[in-house]
């Protein structure tokens, strides 16, 4: 049993490797984890540059107890993370399983050049807030060959992110991979270049996915989804900039969702809308393009789409997307 530790740097080696080849197990009782300075992290390596785990050990955060303390959305703060890497540059994590953390599995903060790869996530699809990689003011990531079956976002890029490639994963169960949310409490908030490609999404909740809230700032733009799988996935495509309905009063003002591209997508929606592009009714979304798109519905269905106030362009896409010009004809394959 391993209680809540800190790694702090700087340190004098370029680089230093962890070798986990066992299991590493938190506290089972929630009242028996001893916090010293940061109540929120498990394990947190800080400020460590040229840092390497690997080994093909396991994580194992004993979240169980917390999920039945803190079942609530609204109770998030009150969980740990396991895994917190914070301002570590030039991040090597590969080769290692994470099971059952109490809150989200890694979060990746303020850190530059980190290469993420053949992890496996697990966690049940009930379990609340159980994010398999989270990723706020960093830049510079690439995440590949992974495995993630969560009760929530498989991957989520927030705010301050940059330069984020992923390709390779596997999600499901879970809430797909999510740019967001961003724009909580009038925030102003930025995401930039991100792609994401070649991934399968079975059974989650959403698939490829951009939320924010009403009164927010900011951006996400530059973003680029591709070679996509869907496999029975109940909101395959989905921009949301109504993330929360708390928060409506709020329209008008918005976090700017521009330059979005959607290139080879396809497979099966749970639900009749297999595409939503939900934006704001003042700001709305520009420059969204879907190119050979083809989602059909499992129950054999016609599949639908919501659009409103996106602007853009579909191109060989089924079902139709009537609020962007068409350069051919929707196809059903």
């Amino acid at each position: 049993m391993l209680q809540p530790l800190l790694f702090h740097g700087p340190c004098k080696p370029t680089t230093i490797t962890i070798e986990l080849k066992g299991t590493i197990v938190a506290p089972r009782v929630v009242e028996d984890w001893k916090f010293r300075e940061d109540n929120t992290t498990w394990i947190k390596f800080s400020s460590i540059n040229g840092l390497v785990i690997v080994g093909g050990g396991k994580v194992d955060g004993q979240g169980s107890p917390w999920w039945i303390k803190y079942p609530k959305k609204s109770n998030e703060n009150n969980k740990p993370t396991a895994i917190r890497f914070y301002n570590c540059h030039n991040l090597t994590l590969s080769n290692l399983t994470h099971v059952d953390s109490p809150r989200n599995h890694i979060s990746i903060n303020y850190c530059k050049d980190a290469s993420i790869s053949n992890l496996h996530i697990i966690a049940p699809e009930d379990s609340p807030n159980t994010d398999g990689i989270d990723i706020g003011s960093s830049t510079n990531v690439l995440i590949n060959n992974s495995t993630m079956k969560t009760g929530d976002d498989c991957i989520a890029i927030n705010n301050g992110s940059s330069f984020i490639n992923i390709s390779g994963v596997f999600c499901g169960p879970g809430h797909g991979i999510s740019v967001g949310s961003l724009g909580k409490d009038k925030k102003y908030a930025t995401v930039e270049h991100v792609h994401v490609k070649n991934c399968t999404f079975n059974g989650t909740s959403n698939g490829v996915r951009i939320k924010t809230f009403e009164g927010g700032s900011g951006y996400a733009r530059n973003i680029t989804y591709e070679d996509i799988v869907l496999v029975g996935v109940k909101h395959p495509v989905i921009i949301d900039q109504f993330y929360d309905p708390k928060y409506i009063d709020n329209v008008g003002q918005a976090v700017e969702v521009s330059d979005v591209t959607y290139l080879n997508i396809r497979g099966t929606s749970l639900d009749k809308n297999a595409i939503e592009l939900n934006c704001d009714t003042i700001v709305g979304c520009t420059n969204i393009i879907l190119d050979n798109v083809n989602i059909t519905r499992v129950d054999g269905g016609e599949a639908q789409t919501i659009c409103t106030k996106a602007k853009g362009k579909c191109s060989s896409c089924y079902p139709d997307v009537p609020c962007l010009s068409q350069n051919s004809s929707a196809i059903r394959y």
